[in-house]
């Protein structure tokens, strides 16, 4: 799975060595080599062509109501909280809330801004050097994880400034987590980039996905859980962690500490939950809002993949009946991670992106990290009163928590079922398939 590209140019090298003077097989190998260039050339264009489209968006302002809350993955930035702080507001927590908005873009700043890149070493099996136009749901489920990563190298509360030098031990420390995180996710076959975009594409070939295809955000999460997987059978710091990806709506309890468990040892892997859900069936019930962005609220929370119909987007917060966001489509160079002191600035974004609720497709993926076993069990007893649509009566919960393991229930295709507010009857949630391909835009 790992194999570098490197092996695919040895071999055509020496295949026409070996072959000597035959002149149709020189003919080939240049025609590869044409069809290489003609690549790069066709993925220049395009990339070219995306940015117009959607670069613009990158440095364009997005307007913030100074009357109303911004929450972000647990922080709520507020000016008028100001106003009633009490006793118990820790300094970080009081700074934060009267600065508002401008703590607000210093949080934002700090998050992971993976998108798009061109020019990376060819993809297993294609001409690809570019995802630009398709891989916008697998940089939007890089970002969840980047996130999850993040809060457990350096901590909620950490923010990137990009003028400060780390010029103290403790800023050495964090810089030096900020850029193997970075490298983790770094455009190239490595398998010291065990989380990167080669890995993902190789792992979606074991299912029958190829480069260029695109996926949901419940196969995402699935090939976000091998990943780890198989990162952790080569670095020690992924064996500290355990990825579960929800099945048909439902957290099995049991089965989340036999895995967060190793059999050998007691000690707790931290915890990253990805749940799959779909929220209607043509577009988001309207009624799942206010379930979503409850859940954003949450500290544990770790965002949402999703977007609106044919484009995916990573979301991070909300202020009213908007969704904040990060959006994966500007396509930029690649950068070598393995360059001592690589430029860090093109993996974050200064510009906040709003989409309205309303506009979201319904399916999606939410993510949440639990550092401890303690922090799993708290994030079961508040998430529950956030699943269930005030006018539902506790009958079409997002998704449920399930005592026990998944083996033990009566079937193993158990459905929760989701009104659709445009129909008549009720319908199935439907749920991903492992490695589904559901239709995101391309570009």
């Amino acid at each position: 799975m790992n194999t570098d590209v490197g092996l695919f140019s040895k071999y055509k090298l020496s295949t026409f060595r070996n072959r000597g003077t035959n002149h149709n097989e020189a003919s080939g190998l240049e025609e590869d080599c044409d069809t290489l260039g003609e690549s790069k050339v066709k993925t220049k264009i395009f990339s070219i062509w995306n940015n117009m489209r959607h670069g613009w968006t990158v440095k364009m302002k997005t307007n913030f109501s100074k009357d109303s809350p911004v929450w972000l993955l647990g922080k709520c930035y507020h000016r008028k909280l100001s106003t009633v702080l009490n006793d118990s507001t820790s300094s970080v927590e009081a700074g934060e809330e009267a600065n508002g908005i401008n703590s607000f873009k210093s949080d934002f700043s700090s998050k992971f801004w993976l998108t798009y890149r061109r020019e990376f070493p060819i993809l297993n099996g294609s001409n690809f050097t570019s995802d630009c136009g398709w891989g916008c749901m697998l940089r939007s489920g890089q970002m969840l994880l980047a996130q999850a990563l993040a809060c457990h190298y350096l901590g909620r509360d950490w923010r990137w400034n990009e003028d400060q030098l780390p010029n103290s031990s403790k800023l050495f420390k964090e810089d030096c987590s900020h850029r193997k995180i970075i490298k983790w996710f770094g455009d190239n076959p490595s398998p010291n980039s065990p989380l990167s975009i080669h890995m993902l594409v190789s792992l979606g070939e074991a299912s029958g996905k190829r480069p260029g295809d695109w996926y949901g955000p419940g196969a995402v999460a699935h090939l976000l859980r091998e990943a780890v997987n198989f990162a952790a059978q080569d670095n020690n710091e992924f064996q500290h962690f355990s990825v579960y990806v929800a099945q048909d709506c439902a957290v099995y309890i049991q089965d989340v500490l036999d895995q967060c468990h190793d059999s050998w040892n007691t000690s707790w892997k931290a915890l990253i939950l990805l749940v799959p859900v779909r929220l209607g069936i043509e577009k988001m019930n309207s009624i799942y809002g206010s379930c979503l962005t409850a859940l954003l609220t949450m500290e544990c929370c770790i965002g949402i993949i999703g977007g609106r119909p044919k484009h995916a987007l990573y979301f991070v917060g909300f202020q009213d009946e908007k969704l904040i966001h990060l959006d994966p489509h500007y396509c930029q160079e690649v950068v070598d991670v393995w360059q001592p002191n690589f430029p860090l600035n093109s993996f974050h974004c200064k510009s906040p992106r709003k989409m309205n609720l309303s506009k979201i497709d319904p399916s999606c993926c939410i993510g949440f990290y639990c550092r401890t076993q303690d922090d799993f069990y708290s994030f079961v007893r508040t998430a529950q009163s956030f699943l269930v649509p005030p006018s539902q009566k506790a009958q079409y919960p997002m998704f449920v928590f399930s005592e026990g393991r998944s083996t033990d229930s009566l079937t193993t295709s158990t459905r929760y079922l989701i009104p659709d507010d445009h129909k008549t009857n009720e319908q199935d949630c439907e749920t991903d398939n492992e490695f589904e391909s559901e239709e995101f835009e391309l570009i």
